[in-house]
């Protein structure tokens, strides 16, 4: 399984998805977990000693639903994901800071970025699995966790629209300088996927690149249940 999404990440067109997140911010991936994958990554859901943490939305008003921290060493699938998402968005994650005038800071590989979250005290695993019941949502926010954060996260969803659920949809709200906000709202199928940014993004104006801090959140599930899988590349404290 490892391995035929490895190759399913290496087939993207990638010069594409680089210039969407460029132009938009966002990228909207197609279907790389087929419905076997998808069941199995839900039924890790019900297996306590796969997870180090179990938040309940509802008792930090993060919104209703319930998410899980994955416990080290990740299932394979999801470190998969991870590490071979890593380079692809890294060359991006560089390029935006270089668009703002920055240094690039980010290595071409996740255990080197995931070495100096460690020595920042950031040892924590970040990947998760998120489940929202009828009437479950989430508030607008951001997956920081410390200092040291990559620009980027990858979504998917792991059950059927319309069928296991409905609403449920993915929604970006990007806060611009001196104007109103914009959102963006995102209907993902089983086993598609999402890059969004993590903070900020770099938007070109008259008098160069200027940057926008974006949330994300999901918007009221009314029927049914929504698995949501969640792979953030920086560890938490």
């Amino acid at each position: 399984m490892p391995n035929r999404i490895s190759d399913r990440i290496a087939s993207l067109d990638w010069e594409a998805l680089q210039h969407l997140l460029d132009v938009q911010g966002f990228a909207k991936l197609p279907t790389l977990l087929d419905p076997d994958q998808c069941q199995e990554i839900i039924k890790t859901y019900n297996d306590t000693s796969n997870f180090r943490s179990t938040i309940n939305m509802k008792r930090y008003r993060f919104g209703e639903g319930e998410y899980k921290y994955f416990q080290a060493p990740l299932p394979p699938v999801l470190q998969q994901l991870r590490t071979d998402f890593y380079p692809e968005l890294a060359k991006t994650a560089n390029r935006w800071l270089q668009q703002l005038k920055k240094d690039p800071i980010y290595p071409p590989c996740l255990s080197e970025f995931l070495d100096h979250c460690h020595t920042q005290g950031q040892v924590r695993s970040t990947p998760l699995i998120l489940k929202y019941e009828s009437g479950g949502y989430n508030c607008m926010h951001q997956d920081l966790y410390g200092e040291v954060y990559f620009p980027f996260q990858v979504l998917f969803v792991l059950n059927q629209r319309e069928k296991d659920y409905s609403g449920g949809e993915s929604i970006l709200v990007e806060q611009r300088p001196r104007a109103q906000s914009r959102g963006h709202v995102i209907t993902l199928e089983q086993g598609e996927g999402l890059i969004f940014p993590t903070n900020h993004r770099p938007v070109e104006g008259t008098r160069g690149y200027y940057r926008t801090t974006v949330r994300h959140g999901v918007s009221t599930v009314t029927s049914g249940t929504r698995y949501g899988l969640g792979i953030i590349f920086h560890d938490a404290k």
